[in-house]
């Protein structure tokens, strides 16, 4: 079964960083949001401190186009990139849609509209949680209305979907949670 590790949890106000996240699955070691950090090795360090080389790293994805969620993409040299509507390795770019896509055993992509139009949510259901890796929040307490939202209503309906089925919450810029009654719709 997948294992999910925060390797950095992230935040936003004067100075910004993305969540970035580990994965490993059966075959597949797998980054989620290699963005924004103060150093290459606040997302280094905790992969080998997990004992795994970046070379090991088969896949990267990104849950939307933000640079603070993309610009550590190049760390990872031999991974495969997953987005919205495609996946690209060296110079093969194959489209398929995000929806439903299996990355890994127990690692499937949904479309969350709603941030940007193009944001995907990463399921990881490993028997006894299921896990969000998702921009739908930005942190734990939200922010409820998104101030940078590219469809509200969307972004609302994700939220719904996403705690229907996940136990664990791992936000774009914040730390992982368990989604209560507090959690904004």
């Amino acid at each position: 079964m997948p294992n999910v590790h925060v390797l950095t949890s992230g935040y936003a106000g004067e100075r910004v960083a993305s969540t970035v996240s580990l994965i490993e699955a059966e075959g597949a070691l797998l980054v989620v949001d290699p963005g924004m950090v103060s150093s290459p090795s606040v997302i280094l360090d905790p992969i080998a401190r997990l004992g795994h080389r970046v070379e090991d790293i088969t896949d990267v994805i990104i849950s939307h186009h933000h640079p603070d969620h993309t610009i550590n993409i190049a760390l990872f040299p031999n991974a495969r990139l997953h987005d919205h509507w495609a996946i690209y390795e060296n110079d093969i770019w194959t489209s398929r849609p995000a929806e439903g896509f299996e990355v890994a055993n127990g690692v499937t992509l949904w479309e969350t509209p709603g941030h940007t139009a193009q944001d995907i949510t990463t399921m990881v259901d490993d028997d006894d949680d299921v896990v969000a890796l998702t921009h739908l929040w930005w942190f734990q307490s939200g922010p409820s209305k998104d101030p940078v939202a590219t469809d509200v209503e969307a972004l609302h309906n994700g939220r719904e979907r996403v705690l229907g089925r996940a136990t664990l919450i791992v936000p774009g810029h914040g730390e992982m949670f368990v989604p209560d009654q507090s959690t904004p719709r």
